[in-house]
Formats: C-alpha cells, structure tokens, sequence
C-alpha cells in the first residue's frame, strides 16, 4: 500500500480498517455455550481495501465484508471475507481507490466511470435459499453461505425493475414473504420509491412504485400485518449537487418529516401522508396495527447523527445537544388530519432488535443499545463516532429497563436475537465486544431476560474486528 489511511475518525483507533480475510476453527468458548444454539450468524462490514482517493471518506463507502460465526454441538468457528465486487476487483487490480465522494460516482477516476461502484457492506440476510448482501444504494449481492464466495448481483433474475435494494427488508413470520423497498428507484436524487414483495420461496411476486415527498435518506421501513409504512426524514438528496461534485447528503431542518402508511393488501395508491417537525431516525424496532390505528416503535434524535452529514450540512452538533428518545408513534386512521400522537418508552439509543416471532405484531419485549456516560467515557468504535456500551430490555407496557452495561474499555457491535426451544424461555442475545485496551474481540451469548447476570459464554476471538453494519442469525 502506498500510503496510510488518514488519523480520521473513520480510520484510526479501533476504526482502523483491518483488511484481513481469514478462517478460524474452533474458538475459545468460556463458560457454557447452550447446546441448542445451532446456527449461523453473518455480519456486514465496510472495510476499505486502499485510502480514500481525495484523501477523505466516511466509514460507510467501506468495501464490504462478510463475516460469520457457525455454532454446531457447542463449538463455534469463524470465517470473514471480502465480497469481490466490480468496484472491489478494479481497485485491486489498480492497487489504489478508484472511487471518489460518498454515494457521488460523478467524482470517481474516469477509469471506472459507468461502472458499478456498489459495496453491498451493510445488511446480510438470507432468504428463499440464498445469502444476499444488501447496501440500500444497489441490488443485493449473492454470496455461498458456507464458503462466503461471491456468486453474482441478484436482482430477481431480471424481474426487479427498482436500481436499488434496501438493507432493512422485513420478513413476515407468518407467510415467509420478504417485503422490501428500494429508493431513489429511478436514479440518482430521485423521489421514486419501490414497494416489494418476494414469497417464502424468493420469488418476486410484487412491485409498486411511488414518489416520496422529497428524495430522502430513507434506510430503514417498517410493516405490520395490515399496513406498510415508511417514514421520510429530511437527511436529502440533490442531482445538481451531485453532479458539482458534492455531497450525496445534507440534513435540512426546514422541511418536515412525513410518514406515508398503505394498506398491506391495498395498493400505494392508497398511501396516506402524515406530517410533522422534523426529526432523525434510521432503524425502527417494530410496529403493529390495532383497529384504526397503527402504532410505530423506535428512537429517535433531533438531527441526523453522522458526522460526515453534519460536516456537509456546515453543522457543528455536541452530543449533548443531539436529543432523542424511545417512541411510540399511533396513527389514528379513522382521524383526518396530518399528525400523530407521540409516547415516550424510554431513553436514546439505537440498534433495536425483537424476536422472529414477535414481528408485525403487538409484542412485549424489546432489546436496543445506547451509551451511558456513567460507565464511561465514550470510546471511537464504528460510523457515529462513540460507540454503544450498554444494551437495554425493554418491557413495553410498563416501561422497565434492564440493563447490561461494559466495562470503561469495552464497547459492544449490534446484536441479534436466537430464539429458544424451551418453552417459556426468551432466547438469547449474541453480539460482539470490542476490546480497547488490547484491540481484540470477543462475542457474549446472554440470556435475553436476564441481561443483568452477564454472559453465559464468552466467545474468544483473537483479531480486533473491525465494527460491522448489521447481522442476522440463521437457524440450522
């Protein structure tokens, strides 16, 4: 490499990009692993192969790696891989960054100008038999589920009209359909937005198209058994800005935010828009429809979180200042008018899981992250800047948190949910940690009821992972 990745906060401390592809067999576990954990879990990662080619980048432009943990008959072995993109393959073969601004391909080197600059770093999930990588700017990438090998674009085999793929995809429980959407459809900046479904099989059976108020940052929807909803908030895009070499995103304040709900089995002409201040959100725990109304659970903050949009937008934002809170979100749709009613649950944070089987439902439990400055000082680890060091148990209907705080030197990766076989039994949380002090990780299994007694297993794992996107688990 001919030259070091900038002391950024993208690219120093614990998020300095790692590079390394490898497989580990039969981690360290202490403690006792539950036999009846059996499965796969995958995680996204961006991990820049070279320096940003202007000399500046954000962590999300990372090129994406796959990384997974297979637990079988109480061992767990380790696997991560780069995922060889069009992108990733050119810039290998030019042994430096080809590619420009964030999300901008009108700043790339004119050696890859029209070709795909698409990373698919961000969401893995697996569906109707295959592994897909999903970045929300393109279509998911296939990838073999036991060697981690790419196998190709997928896009339907042909029939996904949407250029894009959201990386926060909604599975039904019930039906095993996959509903996702994709935005800025049609293009670059623009407002068209896709409205998918794909069977329990993985065969595209649905595609609507809509427009957005305004082309927005739109990562995260969410779905119940009767309605679909999606909310826009003003984190926008701008062809003319693009086009002058700029930033993809700026946060503005001056529009509002709106949340279009359809009926499930209805059409997106039948979308109804909501209203409000605006606002910043990016992933939703859950929502459900009871009656009339729909009710949407998430967290959310005064204004968009990234640095590198703050920096765009010429904002300077303490955290302090940054706000937020857990909501619930009702939409009265027996009501005119354009606002909904809001109720706090409970504190800031991110990261929101729940059970498979609770989704699209009314549900009880919830898991999210957030950082708590009495454990201790905020730690640089992922894309935000400080990383999370406690994970949160909600109880929906009175409110009570549990609480499994770090350690000062530690800060924990997002976790998943693995249901139980046992009846009456919660499940348990998985999750990386990131070590501080000597730059490795490690993963903890927890009983999700009992956060408070600490891991059930520690499971060793001698690298220092750099921090991913998103994971799910895959029962086996």
């Amino acid at each position: 490499m001919s030259k070091p990745f900038p002391q950024s906060m993208d690219f120093s401390g614990y998020n300095e990009p790692s590079r390394v592809e490898c497989e580990i067999f039969d981690l360290l576990v202490e403690g006792t692993l539950p036999e009846e954990i059996h499965g796969s879990w995958y995680q996204s990662v961006p991990d820049p192969q070279f320096p940003p080619m202007l000399g500046e980048d954000t962590y999300l432009s990372g090129d994406g790696m796959v990384r997974v943990l297979r637990f079988e008959n109480g061992h767990v072995d380790f696997k991560q891989r780069y995922i060889q993109s069009e992108r990733w393959k050119s810039e290998r073969a030019a042994r430096r960054s080809l590619h420009g601004l964030y999300r901008n391909p009108y700043t790339d080197d004119a050696s890859v100008r029209g070709q795909s600059r698409a990373v698919y770093n961000t969401t893995p999930i697996f569906h109707g038999g295959r592994l897909l990588a999903l970045k929300e700017d393109s279509h998911a990438m296939e990838l073999d589920p036991r060697t981690l090998d790419t196998l190709g674009e997928w896009d339907y085999e042909g029939r996904l009209r949407s250029q894009t793929m959201t990386a926060h995809t909604r599975l039904d429980p019930a039906t095993g359909e996959l509903l996702f959407f994709g935005y800025e459809a049609s293009g670059l900046a623009s407002r068209d937005v896709a409205f998918c479904v794909a069977d329990r099989n993985g065969e595209l059976v649905r595609e609507e198209w809509f427009e957005a108020p305004y082309c927005s940052m739109m990562h995260d929807f969410a779905v119940t058994q009767e309605h679909v909803i999606f909310p826009v908030f003003p984190t926008t895009a701008d062809l003319a800005r693009l086009q002058a070499g700029g930033a993809h995103w700026i946060w503005e304040p001056s529009r509002p935010t709106f949340v279009g709900i359809m009926p499930r089995q209805g059409s997106v002409n039948d979308m109804r828009w909501f209203r409000g201040p605006a606002c910043s959100a990016y992933h939703f725990m859950n929502a459900h429809t009871e009656g009339s109304r729909v009710h949407l659970d998430f967290t959310y903050g005064k204004v968009n979180p990234f640095p590198f949009i703050q920096a765009a937008s010429g904002l300077q934002v303490r955290p302090q200042d940054m706000g937020g809170q857990f909501v619930r979100w009702t939409f009265n749709l027996a009501r005119p008018g354009e606002r909904w009613e809001e109720y706090v649950l409970g504190p800031a944070g991110d990261m929101p899981r729940i059970a498979e089987k609770d989704m699209l439902v009314d549900y009880a439990v919830g898991y999210y992250q957030s950082f708590d400055p009495s454990v201790g000082p905020p730690l640089l680890a992922g894309p935000v800047g400080a990383g999370f060091n406690t994970i949160l148990r909600i109880e929906l209907a009175s409110g009570k948190l549990t609480r499994l705080p770090m350690d000062r030197r530690s800060t924990v990766q997002e976790h998943v949910h693995i249901p139980s076989k046992q009846p009456g039994h919660e499940g348990y949380l998985a999750f990386l940690v990131d070590l501080h002090d000597v730059y490795q990780s490690e993963m903890f299994v927890v009983e999700a009821a009992r956060l408070e007694r600490g891991p059930l297993a520690r499971i060793r794992i001698p690298l220092r992972l750099r921090v991913g996107v998103h994971g799910n688990w895959v029962p086996t």
